[in-house]
């Protein structure tokens, strides 16, 4: 079990809290998290890139000039790629760039991200994400206190509106329910941030 220390979002000391090795104490494998992130990201594009192909170029279907006589080469269509105004050749086309990936690799690849910040000391357990009032600057006096710049913060179920609100105006913090939880995000943010709910609701579902 790797041991952690609990802390308010304030700064203060609430607790430790035990964390399951099989989640957060594996010995991280780069091959594993490159192939969850290609496929998150794979995933994510959009694929609307579009060029015309000689097909569907506008434009006469005249013979350019005649077979022969001319000495030049011999030519039919305008619309071949070679030709200004032409076609595109083996241009892009709209389709999905999305690819399969087992299951339990996308599931092996959440606990290999989670152990990288819990193995480079990047994880930070917070007794519970929530605030008062919504006021970004003592949210930001708050991350001061805990040297937090660059993070990912992963809440419980139903992350508090007050949190989310004044969180969501700083650079470079996220703010994400346990059910959002991805490697992609853990990866790109320098900090991985988790309430106490977020802890269980993660061991609950990787039991």
């Amino acid at each position: 079990m790797v041991e952690i220390k609990i802390t308010t979002i304030a700064g203060k000391a609430a607790g430790e809290i035990k964390l399951s090795d099989e989640i957060f104490g594996l010995d991280p494998r780069e091959d594993i998290l490159q192939r969850v992130v290609r496929w998150q990201l794979a995933k994510k594009q959009q694929g609307t890139h579009k060029a015309k192909g000689r097909a569907e170029i506008s434009r006469t279907g005249a013979k350019m000039y005649k077979q022969k006589g001319t000495g030049r080469a011999r030519h039919s269509s305008a619309r071949a790629p070679q030709f200004r105004g032409g076609g595109k050749a083996h241009g892009p086309v709209v389709r999905s760039h999305e690819h399969d990936l087992p299951k339990k690799v996308r599931a092996l690849g959440l606990k290999h991200a989670l152990s990288a910040k819990a193995k480079s000391a990047s994880l930070i357990v917070i007794d519970d994400l929530a605030m008062k009032e919504a006021k970004t600057k003592a949210l930001v006096a708050d991350f001061a206190k805990l040297g937090l710049t660059n993070a990912l913060l992963i809440g419980g179920a139903e992350v508090d509106q007050n949190f989310r609100r004044a969180a969501s105006n700083i650079p470079n913090i996220d703010v994400l329910p346990v059910q959002g939880i991805n490697v992609y995000d853990i990866l790109r943010r320098g900090t991985l941030v988790l309430s106490k709910a977020a802890v269980e609701a993660l061991e609950e579902r990787f039991k």
